[in-house]
C-alpha cells in the first residue's frame, strides 16, 4: 500500500500525523518512518489506520474515486 494515499486522505480530512497517532493507537515514530523514510505498514497496521481515518483498506489503494469525508 502507498503511504501517498494516506497522506490524501490525511490532507482531506484535514488530519495531522500526531492526531492519527492518537487515534491509530499506533507509535507517532513509527508513523513518522512511513511517511519519511517510506517503510511498508503491516496489514495489521495498515487496518488500525484505515479504522482511525474512517475509510476503507479499498480506499487506502486507491480503489475508491473518492474518500468519505466523516470525521
Amino acid at each position: 500500500m502507498s503511504w501517498q494515499r494516506v497522506e490524501e486522505v490525511l490532507q482531506i480530512k484535514n488530519i495531522s500525523l500526531k492526531s492519527l497517532s492518537i487515534k491509530s493507537g499506533l507509535n507517532y515514530e513509527n508513523l513518522r518512518n512511513y511517511r519519511y523514510k517510506h517503510y511498508e505498514p503491516t496489514f495489521k497496521t495498515m487496518c488500525k489506520i484505515a479504522d482511525a481515518l474512517g475509510v476503507s483498506l479499498d480506499e487506502l489503494r486507491g480503489d475508491k474515486d473518492e474518500v468519505n469525508t466523516r470525521r
